[in-house]
C-alpha cells in the first residue's frame, strides 16, 4: 500500500473531520527531508492530497504540489492544474467541451435562474441532477476541491469562473459531503494500519460495466482481484467515472474495449504520466487500434500478412486496377474496427464500389486483403514476450466471421484452448515476430493458417481474457501470470527509486 499526505495549512483545518495519521502541515511537508522519508515508507511513491490554501504561483500551497512531484510522489492537484486554474484561457481550452452537457442540463431544467454556484468535492457535488457536470469538472482539471460558477446570457449557460477552495470554506454539511467524498475518492484514508499492511501494491482495472462485449468476462474480473491480492495487490474496479482518481494507484490494467480518440486512451495517457504501469499502454493502443498502421508495419518488417492494399479517399485512379491482383472475393475494413466491425466481405467489384463509397464517409483510409477462408482463426495471447494462452475461435455458424452481426443479436462461434507445444511452430513464431514489432504488453495475434502458410491477420492490444475460455488450460496461474507481470515491473520501478 501506498503511503498517503494529505497535506493541509494548520492541523486545526481539519479538527471536524475523522482524525488521520496521514495529515500533515504544509510547513512540516515542505521541510522533509526526501532521503529521510523514502527509506521510511521504503521507496514506494506518495500520494499527496494538498488541501492548502495559496495555491496561486509561488505561494505556500503551490510550493506543495511542486515539491511534491519534484520528490516523485503523485499528487493532487498537480503544478499543470494549478497554473491552468490560474488563467482563464486554459480553462476555456480544457473545458471547451462542456457546451453540449450544459445545453442538455438546461433542457432538462437542471439549471435554474440566471447565476449558479457549484461546489465540487473530487468530483461530487450536493445538487441533485448535477453531478455529471461535477465530475467533467474534475475529470478535466483534477483539484479536491472547486467552485465553478455558471450564469446564463442570452439563453445560453456558460462557466464564468472555476477555482479551488480550502477547507476553511466549507461549512456546515459542506463538510460532511467532503468528508464522504475523500472516502469514497481515497480509500487508504481510512483504513487501519493493519489493513493497509496486508497489500503493497494498489491496481486499478478499468470496467465499463455495460458493455456488450467486454475484454474479460465477472468470472476472469474475480479471478484477477483474487490473483493480485495472492501477489499483495489491491486490485479495485473503477470505471472511466474515476479518471481523476488515477493518482491513487500505482498501475491500471485496462479491461475495457480500447479506442484512439476515446476515454481508455486519455486514461491511460494519464496514468503513463503519473508513472503508473499501465497495461495497455498508450504507445500499445495507438499501434494495434489501426489496422492501416498494422498493415503497413507488417509488411514492412517481413511478418507473414494478407496480400493487400490501401484505398484512399482522393485517389483518381481506376479500382479495378488498385485491387486487380487481389482477385475476388476480397475483405473490405475501415481502420479501427473491432469485434468483427467495419469489416465487409466483398464479391464483386460493384460490390466493392459501394461499400468504399459508404466506408470513405468515415474515413480518408481503407484496408482492402484477400480474403482467407479458413475454418478458424488462431489467437495467440502473448505478454512480456511470452506465451500466455492458444485457443482457436471457430467462425459463427453460417458466417465467415467469428463475430456475426448481421442480426439483431451478435452471435459467435466456438473456441478450444490449447496448451502453447500443441500449436504449429510457424503460428508461435509469426505471433511472437510481430509482437516485438509493438512492444512488451498484452497483445492478442489473430492467425490465419491454411495449409502450409500462416498469416498474421492484426495484433489486439487489448486481448479477451474471460473465465472458461482462455483460462481452460493454466486455469488460475493465467491470473496470476498477468498480475505476477505487473509486480514485477512495479517492484522494478521501487528499485530503480532507490
Amino acid at each position: 500500500m501506498c503511503p498517503l499526505r494529505i497535506v493541509v495549512d494548520r492541523l486545526a483545518d481539519w479538527q471536524p473531520y475523522y482524525p488521520s495519521e496521514d495529515l500533515i502541515t504544509a510547513e512540516a511537508y515542505l521541510s522533509l527531508d526526501p532521503r529521510h522519508r523514502a527509506a521510511a515508507e521504503g521507496q514506494r511513491t506518495t500520494h499527496v492530497i494538498n488541501l492548502c490554501g495559496e495555491l496561486d504561483y509561488l505561494g505556500t500551497g503551490y510550493y506543495v504540489s511542486l515539491l511534491a512531484q519534484a520528490r516523485g510522489q503523485r499528487v493532487l492537484p498537480t503544478v499543470e492544474t494549478l497554473n491552468e486554474l490560474s488563467r482563464k484561457a486554459l480553462i476555456d481550452l480544457q473545458l471547451d467541451t462542456l457546451a453540449p452537457l450544459l445545453g442538455d442540463l438546461a433542457r432538462h431544467e437542471r439549471l435554474a435562474g440566471d447565476t449558479l454556484t457549484l461546489r465540487v468535492m473530487f468530483g461530487e457535488c450536493r445538487e441533485p441532477g448535477l453531478e455529471r457536470l461535477a465530475r467533467k469538472l474534475f475529470e478535466r482539471l483534477p483539484c479536491p476541491l472547486l467552485e465553478a460558477r455558471l450564469v446564463r446570457r442570452h439563453d445560453q449557460w456558460r462557466l464564468a469562473r472555476l477555482r479551488p477552495l480550502t477547507l476553511r470554506d466549507l461549512v456546515g454539511e459542506e463538510q460532511d459531503a467532503f468528508a464522504a467524498a475523500l472516502n469514497r475518492h481515497s480509500r487508504q484514508v481510512w483504513r487501519t494500519p493493519r489493513a493497509r499492511r496486508r497489500y503493497r501494491f494498489d491496481l486499478a482495472m478499468l470496467v465499463e460495466p455495460t458493455e456488450a462485449l467486454p475484454p474479460s468476462n465477472r468470472g476472469a474480473l474475480k479471478a484477477f482481484i483474487r490473483a493480485g491480492r495472492r501477489l499483495g495487490i489491491d486490485v479495485s474496479l473503477i470505471t472511466r467515472k474515476d479518471a481523476g482518481r488515477l493518482a491513487e494507484f500505482d498501475a491500471l490494467f485496462i479491461r475495457e474495449t480500447t479506442a484512439l480518440d476515446h476515454h481508455t486512451y486519455r486514461m491511460a495517457r494519464r496514468a503513463e504520466h503519473e508513472g503508473l504501469v499501465v497495461i495497455d499502454a498508450p504507445r500499445d493502443i495507438l499501434r494495434c487500434t489501426n489496422k492501416v498502421y498494422l498493415h503497413a508495419l507488417l509488411r514492412a518488417r517481413g511478418v507473414p500478412a494478407p496480400d493487400g492494399a490501401l484505398l484512399r479517399r482522393g485517389d483518381r485512379g481506376p479500382l479495378a486496377e488498385r485491387v486487380g491482383h487481389l482477385g475476388f472475393p476480397l475483405v473490405l475494413k475501415v481502420p479501427d474496427g473491432a469485434f468483427s466491425r467495419g469489416v465487409v466481405k466483398v464479391e464483386s467489384l460493384e460490390a466493392l464500389e459501394r461499400e468504399v463509397a459508404r466506408l470513405f464517409r468515415d474515413s480518408a483510409l481503407l484496408l482492402v486483403q484477400e480474403w482467407l477462408p479458413t475454418e478458424y482463426d488462431w489467437r495467440i495471447g502473448v505478454l512480456d514476450g511470452q506465451v500466455l494462452f492458444a485457443s482457436r475461435y471457430y467462425m459463427a455458424r453460417g458466417h465467415w466471421q467469428i463475430y456475426d452481426h448481421s442480426g439483431g443479436r451478435v452471435k459467435s462461434g466456438g473456441f478450444t484452448t490449447h496448451a502453447p507445444e500443441e500449436v504449429p511452430p510457424a503460428v508461435i513464431k509469426a505471433a511472437l515476430k510481430a509482437c516485438r514489432l509493438i512492444g512488451d504488453g498484452l497483445y492478442g495475434v489473430d492467425l490465419k493458417q491454411a495449409g502450409e502458410r500462416v498469416v498474421v491477420i492484426e495484433v489486439n492490444d487489448n486481448p479477451n481474457v474471460d473465465a472458461g475460455i482462455e483460462d481452460s488450460v493454466l486455469g488460475r496461474g493465467l491470473y496470476e501470470r498477468i498480475m505476477g507481470v505487473f509486480l514485477s515491473r512495479l517492484e522494478a520501478q521501487v528499485r530503480q527509486g532507490s
